[in-house]
């Protein structure tokens, strides 16, 4: 009995390619499955059509984001398992509520929420002040803004970034790497190359470094006639969201690393 699907068979290729992103073997992902490597063979040829729950064990045994799960499953001819949402519902009731009282409980530092093209969707005033009094061009910044196009766009926040060619390689890379991870990412690979049609960024940016892993904080120093702040920046993102939107929200806290920061950033603060 044939076993090609309504998809035209895509599953089989798709749960090889993903097996083989990930660069592991038959029997590592039948152990980590829970099934027998026969079964896997069977399923990346054709001769076996997985159930609904097996292609759910598959993508959660490969460590695949909520939306390439979904992928397998549309592959499989089932339907989406996982919500895929706008911003606005995601963060609508206790989600958004909760990512309001973060933000101003971080406040005078700046805190950003980003979506996973890393633009901004939320932004606490002190985040929004540090923004403003580091554009060559206030008026070439448009909202919603994203992250990499403020520091590699001259008119933005370019110019004020110390030591920029390290900072923005460093940067860069990380983005080059995610976006090998992310393979199927049409948009993420379109905002790599869209960074190389900025003026003078070096063409050997196109090759990431590879030599150090991604650094899970950056430190960012900005510097505008006298005023020189210095941020460590770390990301969050949510654990167990069960929605595509929410697995790729990213949450960055920005915190002061010197004295002269700390003063600039509650300089800005509200009275009490």
């Amino acid at each position: 009995m044939s076993t090609t699907t309504k998809s035209g068979g895509l599953f089989p290729a798709l749960l090889k390619y993903w097996r083989g992103r990930c660069g592991i073997s038959q029997l590592d992902l039948a152990v980590a499955a829970d099934v027998s490597s026969r079964h896997i063979s069977f399923l990346e040829t054709g001769r076996s059509r997985p159930s609904r729950q097996m292609v759910l064990q598959l993508g959660s045994a490969l460590g695949l984001a909520l939306r390439d799960q979904n992928a397998l499953l549309v592959a499989a001819d089932f339907e989406e398992a996982y919500a895929t949402p706008s911003v606005d519902e995601a963060l609508a009731g206790p989600i958004g509520d909760a990512v309001t009282r973060m933000m101003a409980q971080h406040e005078p530092y700046p805190m950003v929420l980003m979506d996973r093209l890393y633009t901004v969707l939320r932004a606490n005033t002190p985040a929004m002040r540090m923004v403003t009094d580091f554009l060559a061009e206030p008026e070439a910044l448009v909202w919603p803004f994203n992250t990499f196009d403020v520091l590699f766009d001259p008119r933005l926040a370019r110019p004020f970034v110390v030591g920029w060619p390290v900072f923005a390689r460093a940067l860069l890379s990380r983005m080059q790497q995610e976006a090998l991870r992310r393979p199927n990412d049409a948009a993420l690979a379109a905002m790599v190359e869209r960074m190389f049609t900025y003026p003078d960024v070096p063409a050997d940016f196109r090759t990431p470094d590879f030599s150090q892993d991604s650094p899970a904080v950056f430190t960012l120093s900005l510097k505008r006639d006298q005023l020189e702040v210095s941020f460590l920046t770390m990301a969050t993102q949510f654990s167990a969201p069960q929605s595509v939107m929410l697995e790729e929200l990213i949450i960055e806290s920005y915190f002061p690393v010197d004295d002269t920061t700390d003063a600039y950033c509650r300089a800005g603060a509200p009275a009490s």
